[in-house]
C-alpha cells in the first residue's frame, strides 16, 4: 500500500513515518503490524507502532542515509504485510558462549532486541572489547535482561 507523508524529527536524530489509520487497518494484523517499507527505492524490515496516539515506522539514520531522505522531505513510502520469519545471526563467539538456558532467552526476545545485542557485539572495534562484550552480554542475558 502506498502513502504520502513527511519524515518526522522527533527529538534530536530519531525520525519516523506516519501511517494513515486506514493502511494499518488494511494490513489487518493488529496493532504492531511487522511490515517492509520502501523509501526512495530502499527497502527495509520493521514494525509498526503507536506513539502519541498516531501509528508509526521508524526510520533509523541508516535507513535515511540508504533512501537518501532527511527530516522535513515528502515521499512516497510502500508498506506491505511481512510474514517472513525475522532471524538473527549470531555470532559463532558468542553462540559459543552461552548454555541452553541462555539460547533459549535469546531465542525468546523480540527481533528488535536480538539484533540489538548482536549489533552491539559487532561494532566492537577491538579483539579485548569483543570478548568483554560477549561475557556481558550472556551474564545479561542469563540474568533474564532483554536489552543491555
Amino acid at each position: 500500500m502506498r502513502f504520502r507523508t513527511t519524515v518526522v524529527l522527533g527529538g534530536k536524530t530519531a525520525t519516523g513515518l506516519q501511517v494513515p489509520d486506514e493502511v494499518v487497518a488494511a494490513l489487518g494484523a493488529g496493532k504492531r503490524p511487522p511490515v517492509t517499507v520502501t523509501v526512495g527505492g530502499y527497502r527495509y524490515r520493521s514494525t509498526v507502532a503507536v506513539m502519541g496516539g498516531a501509528w508509526w515506522v521508524p526510520l533509523a539514520a541508516e535507513h535515511r542515509e540508504a533512501a537518501g531522505v532527511t527530516a522535513g522531505d515528502e515521499v512516497d513510502v510502500d508498506v506491505e504485510l511481512d510474514t517472513a520469519p525475522r532471524e538473527t545471526a549470531v555470532p559463532d563467539d558468542l553462540a559459543a558462549a552461552w548454555d541452553d538456558d541462555v539460547r533459549t532467552f535469546f531465542s525468546g526476545l523480540a527481533p528488535s532486541h536480538r539484533k540489538e545485542w548482536v549489533r552491539w557485539i559487532e561494532e566492537a572495534k577491538k579483539p579485548e572489547t569483543r570478548a568483554a562484550r560477549v561475557t556481558k552480554a550472556v551474564e545479561s542475558l542469563r540474568a533474564g535482561r532483554r536489552t543491555r
